[in-house]
C-alpha cells in the first residue's frame, strides 16, 4: 500500500502540472470564459465515449450515482467558468490567492460529509499553503505595504480596487468553495465506480447544464461556432490531454488519497502554470525571489502532508 500511495502522490503531481498548462492555453485561446468551457467539456466527453467503447469499459451506474454524477458535472463546469471569470473582472494574482483556500473548504466539507472531526493539521497545513501563495504573488509588495500600510488594499489588488475586485474576490472564492465540493463528491464515488465513467457523466451533466443556459440564451449563434484554426488546436489540446486524461487520472487517483490532500497538492497548479508560462511566455514572465520563497513553502506542505498521511499506516504495519 504506501508503493501504491507514492506512485498515487507522484501521478497526482504530474495531474497537476497538466493542469497548470491549462492557464497557458487559456492565454493562447481567444475565446471567452462561457464557450471555451463548454468547447472543452465536449471534446473531452466525445474522447472518453471513444475511449470507453475501444477499452470496452462498463458505464452501468446506479440511478443514485449518476445523478450524483450529473450534478458533480455542473460544479466542475461552474468552477471553470467562475475561474475564469474572477481573472477577467478583477486580475490573476488576486483569483489564485484566493483560489488557495480549496484545501480549507475541503477540511470544512469533509468534516460534514464524512463526519470526521476537524483535524488542526489539515487546517494550519491549508493556511500554510495559503500563506505560500500569499508571498508568490504579493512577496513583492510587502516593502510598499510596510511604507504605506493605509494603501494595502490598493497596493494588493494592483491599484485596481473598486466594485469589480470585490466581485472577482467572490467569484474566485466560489471557484475554491466549487473544487472542494466536486473532490468530495469525487471522492466518495470514486473507490465505487469505474473513473471513465464517472468522467463522462459528469462533464456530460456539465455540457447538458451549460447546453441549455446557451439555447434559451440563444447563444448558439453561426459566429458561436466559427473559430480559427489556432483556436480549434489549442482547445483540442486542452480538451483531450488536459481534460479527458487528467479529469479520468484524477478520479483514479482519488481511490488511494484523499479529498483534502488532492485539494493541497492542487495548489501547486499556480506555481506549476507560472513556470509554463515563464518558458512559453518567457520575455513577459519574470519571477522574483518571493516566487522561490513561496513554491518551496508550498511544496514542502505538500510533501510533509504526504509523509504524515502515510506514518499511520506504516506504522502499523
Amino acid at each position: 500500500m504506501p508503493a501504491d500511495n507514492i506512485k498515487s502522490y507522484i501521478h497526482l503531481h504530474f495531474i497537476v502540472f497538466v493542469w497548470g498548462f491549462t492557464a497557458v492555453l487559456g492565454a493562447l485561446i481567444t475565446l471567452d470564459a462561457f464557450p471555451l468551457v463548454w468547447f472543452r467539456m465536449c471534446i473531452a466527453v466525445a474522447l472518453i465515449f471513444l475511449f470507453a467503447i475501444a477499452t470496452k469499459t462498463t458505464m452501468k451506474v446506479s440511478a443514485k450515482a449518476l445523478l450524483w454524477f450529473i450534478l458533480a458535472g455542473l460544479i466542475i463546469a461552474l468552477h471553470w467558468f467562475t475561474f475564469f471569470e474572477a481573472i477577467k473582472v478583477s486580475n490573476i494574482s488576486i483569483t489564485l490567492a484566493c483560489l488557495s483556500t480549496g484545501a480549507l473548504f475541503a477540511t470544512l466539507l469533509e468534516s460534514v460529509v464524512y463526519g470526521r472531526r476537524l483535524i488542526g493539521q489539515e487546517i494550519v497545513m491549508g493556511l500554510v499553503v495559503v500563506m505560500g501563495l500569499c508571498i508568490i504573488i504579493y512577496g513583492e509588495h510587502i516593502p510598499k505595504i510596510i511604507d504605506n500600510p493605509s494603501q494595502c488594499l490598493e497596493i494588493l489588488a494592483g491599484g485596481a480596487a473598486g466594485p469589480g475586485h470585490y466581485w472577482g474576490i467572490a467569484l474566485a472564492l466560489t471557484s475554491a468553495f466549487l473544487s472542494a465540493s466536486f473532490s468530495i463528491i469525487n471522492g466518495k464515488f470514486a473507490k465505487e465506480y469505474n473513473p471513465v465513467a464517472i468522467s463522462f457523466y459528469e462533464l456530460a451533466g456539465g455540457i447538458f447544464f451549460f447546453s441549455l443556459y446557451l439555447l434559451f440564451a440563444g447563444k448558439f449563434t453561426v459566429e458561436f461556432f466559427t473559430l480559427t484554426a489556432e483556436d480549434w488546436m489549442w482547445l483540442g489540446i486542452l480538451g483531450s490531454f488536459c481534460t479527458a486524461y487528467a479529469f479520468i487520472a484524477s478520479v483514479h487517483v482519488m481511490k488511494v488519497i484523499s479529498p483534502y490532500t488532492v485539494m493541497l497538492t492542487i495548489n501547486m497548479e499556480p506555481v506549476y502554470g507560472i513556470i509554463l508560462a515563464l518558458i512559453v511566455f518567457s520575455e513577459k514572465e519574470k519571477m522574483g525571489t518571493a516566487f522561490y520563497v513561496g513554491a518551496l513553502v508550498i511544496l514542502s506542505t505538500v510533501i510533509i502532508n504526504g509523509i504524515l498521511k502515510n506514518k499511520p499506516k506504516s506504522e502499523s504495519n
